[in-house]
């Protein structure tokens, strides 16, 4: 049982190894989308004060 894949994950590997390159391709789309540099402190403080306060009802014309 420990040594156990399922079809998918066969499939995943075998496709993997086939093609090289697309594990290079998702971590270049993950870093795209998700890894951000960190923000300094006062780049943090200057966000915060310029941001507006939202209504409580956003859909209100008042």
């Amino acid at each position: 049982m420990a040594h156990y894949q399922s079809q998918i994950t066969q499939f995943l590997n075998d496709l993997k190894k086939s093609n090289p390159e697309i594990e290079k391709g998702q971590l270049l789309g993950r870093a795209l989308l998700w890894d951000k540099a960190p923000i300094r402190l006062d780049e943090q403080k200057r966000i915060k004060l310029a941001r507006v306060a939202q209504k409580p009802y956003v859909y209100s014309n008042d």
